[in-house]
């Protein structure tokens, strides 16, 4: 089985590993992307936005230090704003974030990921 699918993956967090046990074990290959060393573009973001039916904050890790330091609970905040501090910060995405054809999801619980192969 090969399909085109695509992880945003840290190797530090377990739902990401877990995650991709399960791509694994169902012989699906996968890229990997590791969003903290190469973040992803506006248009990317903006893909993978409009791909899981979400606003930016809803896909922003709002307990990280970047979102409390730069205010980004302020609701007058664009969301054109909101998309470039995910880029200046990717530890803010939330992760894992599957993507399979026009379908994507978070890997939250990892089972999750069951819903789009």
């Amino acid at each position: 089985m090969s399909k085109n699918v695509s992880i945003f993956y840290n190797p530090k967090c377990s739902k990401c590993r877990l995650t991709m046990d399960i791509l694994n074990d169902k012989g699906i290959d996968t890229t990997v992307v590791e969003y903290l060393s190469t973040p992803p573009d506006k248009a990317t973001l903006i893909e993978v936005l409009s791909l899981l039916g979400v606003e930016p904050r809803e896909l922003m890790r709002k307990h990280e230090a970047p979102y409390k330091n730069n205010n980004l609970d302020n609701p007058d905040l664009s969301r054109d704003q909101l998309i470039q501090a995910m880029i200046d910060n990717p530890i803010l995405i939330e992760r894992p974030i599957i993507i399979n054809g026009n379908k994507a999801t978070i890997g939250r619980p990892p089972e999750k990921v069951l819903d789009i192969l």
